[in-house]
């Protein structure tokens, strides 16, 4: 008997903030009718684990069909159905969900786990809305009649006697709008959308989803032959989903070739992940997760339109392609995908609420590839190098973003070259090999790995065979300033100028050498004015005549990576490096200039000294029209001797 009802008043707001507030993608309806259907089946198959002879198991599936002239799409499960007692409750009242119900009753049953659904119908039933005109639902449960429910979701509902040919389940029909203001809403008829949208969003739902589609097959003769050129069409029923993802499969039965096939597919690249992890966690929080690291940097990680992430599944429904909360800045190359029942979804299933269980997945997930890559650093040593050559910058960004915060579980991951091995080492490998007495592990900076190595301040360090780190990446630095020490050794520049490196005869040496030659010193650093701080004598240079080094602090090649970014030039109190041009006294050129008398003569070999210095440390000369004028001036008095 037809019963005509209304919604109720706080129903009718709700639907119409459903419809036209919370989805953001219609085509979003799809998804939603699809998961319940399979929630209504996830019912089914446990009653008929717990009561088979009221509730016979099936071969359980969704089917979708379309009909374009009567422009409907319909879903039809063989899940648990509902009675006209259930379609009032759970789609006449829109806050109501009879899952709630149905999970608090058997909550303490064995397998209540199997139960972690939405709903049978909830809220995301009436998306559907959005793209219909009206919608009908024809239900049946085991042991009661058919009836069908229907709307056009503004005001009132239908609910009639039916017949319906299944024993159990639920079929919902979609009648769309017609296509107005480009919405084409016809195009949810054609079979490659319905099956795209399956493979987007339905992919890995556990029950088959089928339809039926037509396809060309050659027509064959009487014996059975195909006949050349001639086709007849034919109806085939195809399943659009993959059902059973490859992230439930156990890891032990899943080959690298697998993973590897996965991940191309996903991510169009033609090169094999250079890491994968296969994850399954269970614990308070479960997971499973595919995880992979590329052999090269994306096309795109360095734009602006980047977005790190992992694609987030719940129950194998697709929810968020880019799930940024999963992994960490320094790891926004990795790519991959997340599936997990421990989340809690808002009502349109699109975004997460604030979640701890989501930080736990994030942060174990961070854990499990730090732990992996340590492994490949020990066991292939050749492929984590070429890893870090793609990344190390990253995992560097990672100390510095995070002041530091993150050193520890990052430092053993990083490599340095080696001024004595002359290739990469890790900081545990430049700990094994320093001298036991010595406590600090020394680094030298520059713009390129060939200018570092020419820097005249190691040479001192060669000649005592002391190992220094080179950095050639503008974060070098900036992330050592964040890491304290290493096992209890402290990090040290070597252009840093401090008189406590130096031994007491090295002291009194150079305490007798600025007594010495103070009217050198003075006129020296009256020409250079604000380009130096200070002039000194070195205990560092060896062969080369002069040097520039830094006070504790900013160090040149950091005052100059500041200096570049953008917008440096406005700030007129920008940070400055503390600036000393250390001369070697032993050098045949200092001991040619301490005989000149002439004042303005030790000048003009003062500005040269520091342009000198200037290009030993990789720097071009800041004024070259002087440069060049002295440099003639003081050839041509030499020449006139």
């Amino acid at each position: 008997m037809l019963e005509e009802k209304e919604f109720q008043t706080e129903s009718k707001k709700l639907l119409d903030l459903m419809i036209n507030s919370i989805y953001s993608e219609k085509e979003i309806f799809l998804r939603e009718l699809i998961s319940n259907a399979s929630d209504a089946i996830d019912k089914y198959k446990y009653l008929s684990l717990t009561d088979g002879e009221h509730y016979p198991s099936t071969d359980y599936e969704i089917r979708i069909n379309a009909d374009k002239k009567k422009r409907f799409i319909e879903v039809r499960d063989n899940g648990i159905g509902m009675s006209k007692e259930d379609m009032i409750n759970n789609l006449g009242t829109i806050a109501k969900s009879g899952s709630t119900d149905f999970l608090q009753k058997y909550a303490e049953a064995k397998e209540a786990d199997d139960l972690s659904i939405i709903g049978q119908f909830g809220v995301g039933f009436y998306s559907a809305f959005m793209v219909a005109d009206k919608v009908e639902v024809i239900s049946k449960t085991v042991d009661g009649p058919a009836h069908i429910f229907a709307s056009d979701g503004k005001e009132k509902y239908t609910i009639d006697d039916c017949d319906f040919d299944q024993e159990h389940g639920s079929l919902i029909r979609v009648y769309l709008k017609k296509d107005e203001d480009d919405e084409g809403y016809s195009n949810f008829l054609e079979p490659y959308r319905i099956k795209s949208l399956v493979s987007k969003y339905s992919d890995y739902i556990r029950y088959p989803i089928k339809m039926k589609e037509t396809k060309q097959e050659p027509k064959k003769d009487k014996d059975g032959k195909d006949i050349e050129g001639k086709y007849i069409d034919v109806e085939v029923d195809s399943t659009l989903n993959s059902m059973v993802p490859l992230w439930k499969k156990n890891p032990k039965e899943v080959t690298d070739d697998e993973l590897n096939a996965f991940y191309k597919s996903k991510t169009y690249d033609n090169e094999d992940p250079i890491l994968s992890l296969n994850l399954q966690v269970e614990g308070l929080v479960s997971y499973n997760a595919l995880v992979f690291v590329p052999s090269h940097a994306p096309y795109n990680l360095y734009s602006e339109n980047f977005e790190k992430g992992l694609t987030l599944y719940s129950k194998g429904i697709f929810i968020q392609d880019k799930c940024k909360e999963l992994v960490p800045d320094y790891f926004k190359f990795v790519t991959g995908l997340v599936d997990s029942e421990s989340l809690p979804l808002n009502i349109s299933r699109e975004m997460l609420q604030k979640s701890p269980a989501l930080t736990k997945i994030g942060n174990s997930i961070e854990k499990k590839l730090i732990d992996k890559l340590k492994g490949m650093m020990d066991t292939d040593r050749e492929k984590y190098e070429k890893f870090f050559k793609a990344f190390g910058d990253h995992l560097k960004f990672g100390i510095y973003s995070t002041y530091g915060m993150k050193a520890k579980d990052l430092q053993d991951l990083l490599l340095f070259h080696s001024m004595k091995e002359d290739k990469l080492v890790s900081l545990s490998e430049y700990v094994k090999g320093c001298d036991k007495d010595q406590k600090t592990i020394y680094f030298a900076s520059g713009k390129t790995l060939d200018e570092v190595k020419l820097l005249p301040q190691l040479e001192s360090y060669r000649k005592k065979g002391v190992d220094v780190l080179l950095f050639d990446k503008n974060i070098d630095e900036f992330a050592i300033n964040f890491m304290p020490e290493y096992e209890g050794k402290k990090f040290k520049n070597i252009a840093s100028e401090s008189k406590d490196d130096l031994s007491k005869e090295e002291k009194n040496r150079i305490d007798d050498l600025t007594a010495q030659h103070k009217r050198i010193l003075d006129d020296i650093k009256e020409a250079l004015g604000n380009k130096v701080d200070e002039v000194a004598f070195s205990a560092k240079l060896v062969d080369s005549p002069v040097c520039i080094t830094t006070k504790e602090g900013l160090s040149l090649n950091m005052e100059h990576v500041l200096q570049e970014q953008p917008g440096a030039e406005d700030y007129a109190d920008a940070p400055k490096a503390t600036k000393v041009l250390e001369i070697n006294a032993d050098s045949d050129l200092f001991g040619a200039i301490a005989k000149l008398t002439d004042d303005e003569d030790i000048k003009k070999y003062g500005t040269l000294l520091y342009d000198e210095a200037l290009l030993l440390e990789g720097y071009d000369v800041q004024d070259k029209k002087a440069f060049v004028k002295n440099l003639n001036e003081l050839m041509m008095k030499a020449m006139s001797k």
